[in-house]
């Protein structure tokens, strides 16, 4: 029983932990993305937005990332398979969503 405490503390303190450096990557995401509507030219306004909302699409996929990291490491300490299956998809969701702007220029070769 005390063991299970020491785990849920441990794994409450690492969520946490891992929610303030998620809220700080967002932070500098949207930071470098201010920049955004400054421009005469309405061309360069919608490459300009494209970017910034693809830049939140990247942080959303850093998300789902991170939480199919943890999904994966809590399947390995409980030995449960669906959960380490659950966690594996969520990491390849958010390895595609979180390179989801690359993948579209190889598809259109742009």
């Amino acid at each position: 029983m005390k063991n299970q405490n020491k785990v849920k503390k441990f794994m409450k303190n690492m969520l946490k932990k891992g929610a303030i450096i998620i809220g700080y990557v967002i932070a500098l995401n949207v930071a470098q993305q201010l920049y955004v509507f400054a421009a005469d030219d309405p061309l360069t306004v919608i490459n300009n937005l494209s970017d910034f909302i693809f830049g939140l699409i990247r942080a959303v996929g850093m998300i789902i990332l991170g939480f199919g990291v943890v999904q994966v490491g809590m399947s390995l300490k409980s030995h449960d398979p669906t959960q380490r299956a659950n966690g594996i998809m969520t990491l390849a969701g958010g390895i595609v969503i979180t390179f989801s702007k690359e993948i579209l220029n190889l598809i259109t070769g742009g």
